[in-house]
């Protein structure tokens, strides 16, 4: 089998995108993990393909696979991209703004630029039982035992469920252990992305983020909208704030509860390629 793909990146966070406008392609998590090796494969954080819509209304659908070929429910960094790629495939234009939709449901996305989107994440979630999250009710803050250490985090979903917690150091040694430990924390009943933010003035944040079924990423856009919507919610940001990742920055926009959620960010091409699965037994 041969599979034509594009090589793109968000801020670093980077992904194989695969038309599957037709319908004809059925993905595997074999393939996806086959695909997503560094050494022997392409290499990527999550695989992308945009399909017709199943909803009726949605310009596009777009599927997530992680690269040890899980599913995702929701990519910020790769709506980006998608929105990108149908610029270039001749299906978007710069200035139009369409709905696209995700495993966890439509998204509105405006091309800026051909290589700058600005994306609708809708209203971040709050509610336990929603994210999916074990604590008896809503709070801006749960202490929690990860790996014998207690822990103070804030518990959000966009679309997917992020734990944020707010650091001093962004290179503290504990971090490497601690963000494995919390992706796979049992309060999580769906796992986490596991965001570590420092706030470095009202408008101004750090973060790393260690994504489940990824790992360590260089940029998660739906985990720079969970830590801007967990310190907003706190009273701790601005409306407007800049979050610096390992690959680059985005700016996340959210006045607050009630309110939609906003990120912008660039889309970049890397390469076009073929893949040719020689893969045996598959």
């Amino acid at each position: 089998m041969t599979l034509r793909f594009s090589k793109m990146h968000g801020s670093g966070n980077d992904f194989v995108v695969i038309d599957s406008r037709d319908g004809a392609l059925a993905l595997n998590p074999s393939l996806v993990r086959a695909m997503a090796d560094r050494h022997t494969g392409v290499g990527f954080d999550q695989l992308l393909s945009v399909e017709p819509a199943r909803d009726g209304v949605s310009a596009f659908y777009y599927g997530i696979w992680n690269a040890d070929g899980s599913p995702s429910g929701q990519c910020g960094n790769g709506v980006r991209c998608v929105a990108a790629w149908l610029h270039r495939a001749g299906a978007l234009n710069i200035g139009d703004t369409v709905q696209i939709q995700s495993p966890s449901g439509p998204v509105a996305v405006r091309l800026v630029d051909a290589h700058r989107v600005t994306v609708d994440m809708g209203e971040p979630i709050f509610d336990p039982p929603r994210i999916p999250f074990n604590a008896p009710h809503a709070a801006d803050r749960y202490t929690m035992d990860v790996d014998g250490q207690a822990l103070e985090i804030g518990a959000v979903s966009m679309g997917n469920p992020h734990a944020v917690v707010t650091v001093d150091e962004m290179t503290a040694p504990e971090l490497s252990r601690l963000g494995p430990a919390l992706t796979g924390h049992a309060r999580f009943g769906e796992g986490s992305n596991a965001g570590f933010v420092q706030i470095v003035t009202p408008r101004h944040v750090r973060l790393r983020v260690h994504e489940r079924g990824a790992g360590w990423t260089l940029a998660c856009g739906t985990g720079a909208c969970a830590a801007v919507a967990v310190l907003r919610q706190r009273g701790e940001v601005d409306a407007q704030v800049q979050v610096d990742l390992p690959g680059g920055s985005l700016q996340i926009d959210w006045q607050g509860p009630g309110e939609r959620l906003w990120m912008t960010g660039p889309a970049t091409f890397v390469f076009e390629g073929e893949w040719l699965d020689r893969r045996r037994g598959d």
